[in-house]
This record gives C-alpha cells, structure tokens and sequence, in this order.
C-alpha cells in the first residue's frame, strides 16, 4: 500500500510560482508512474502532468511551458514546478501514484483510472 502526501500549496499573485511536492510511502517509488490533477470548484477533476517511471513527462495543454514535473527516487518525491500561475490554475491539486510499472502510450496518463493511489490534495488559489 502506497501513501501519498501533498504539501507547497498556498496563496500566490497570478504571474507566481509554486512548488509542489507528493512524498511518497512506497519502497518502491522509482517504480511508479506519479501523476498530478487538479479540481476547481463545481468542475471535473483534470489532467495536469505526469511522469513515467521511465521519466518521460506528460503535460496537459493547458499547463504546457509553465509547468514541470520531475521526481526525485531517492527521496521518494515528485515535484510540480509552476510558473506563470494564473487565476484559472486555483484547484485543489492531488498527486497520484500507478504502481503497474509497464510500458504506456501517452493517453495512459492523463486518465483518473490509471492511479492506484491517491494524495488528499493541497490547495493552491492564484490571485488576479
């Protein structure tokens, strides 16, 4: 069983920068694929980046050269670098770990249904 937990939320003026880390409980994290999604209020919860365990990142559209996900094994953590924040990023963001350890095609990862185990979520609000 895998534990996940969030943490680098807060409050930050549009144009701003976040770090966001996912620690992970898992002994074998180099492993896992290692996603994060984002829910805003009244809306679906949505793709925002991933990397494989092969470390090749995945990015939604919408955060494509602002964001950047990495991981670090040895500390068994996954970042999410965001830059040029905007106020349309503010969510509740949750990371997310699949411990399949296969090969996938790109789609895989922007999937809910891809990720055994999930974060509780940290918020993040971006001020106009």
């Amino acid at each position: 069983q895998v534990q996940l937990v969030e943490s680098g939320g807060g409050l930050v003026q549009a144009g701003g920068s976040l770090r966001l880390s996912c620690a992970a409980s898992g002994r074998t994290f180099s492993s896992y694929a290692m996603g994060w999604f984002r829910q805003a209020p009244g809306k679906e919860r949505e793709f925002v980046a991933a990397i494989s365990w092969s470390v090749i990142p995945y990015y939604a559209d919408s955060v494509k050269g602002r964001f950047t996900i990495s991981r670090d094994n040895a500390k068994n953590t996954v970042y999410l670098q965001m830059n040029s924040l905007k106020p349309e990023d503010t969510a509740v963001y949750y990371c997310a770990a699949d411990s399949s350890f296969v090969i996938r095609r790109g789609s895989y990862y922007s999937s809910q249904r891809s990720y055994d185990y999930w974060g509780q979520g940290t918020q993040v609000t971006v001020s106009s």
